[in-house]
């Protein structure tokens, strides 16, 4: 896969999106930077259609907060131990968004950007 990148001006703030350039072993990855937030979203899936009723889809949020020195943890869990409220809410929201967009039969997203 060929790495292509795209930016623009939005709102006085530079909007950088990257295909593939991050996460190789990834069928597909998107980096977007947009001012001082980066957000990485990958996709893989299996060289074979399963044979099942439901679509195994899962969104797997997770925040870095010690990159601005923001570390939340008691004595017994230290540095990023498991994932906030917050984080498990903002995956379900992703997931309710994006589950209506693929097809049950053919396990296949119709997105359009």
């Amino acid at each position: 896969m060929n790495p292509k990148q795209f930016k623009m001006d939005l709102a006085g703030r530079e909007l950088n999106i990257e295909i593939n350039r991050l996460a190789q072993q990834a069928n597909g990855s998107v980096l977007v930077t947009y001012g001082q937030t980066t957000v990485l979203a990958t996709c893989t899936m299996d060289k074979k259609p399963r044979d099942i009723d439901w679509l195994p889809l899962s969104v797997d949020y997770e925040e870095k907060l010690y990159a601005v020195g923001k570390i939340n943890s008691s004595r017994f869990l230290k540095r990023e131990g498991r994932a906030t409220d917050g984080a498990m809410l903002t995956a379900r929201m992703i997931d309710r968004v994006l589950r209506p967009c693929f097809n049950n039969k053919l396990g296949i997203a119709f997105i359009l950007f």
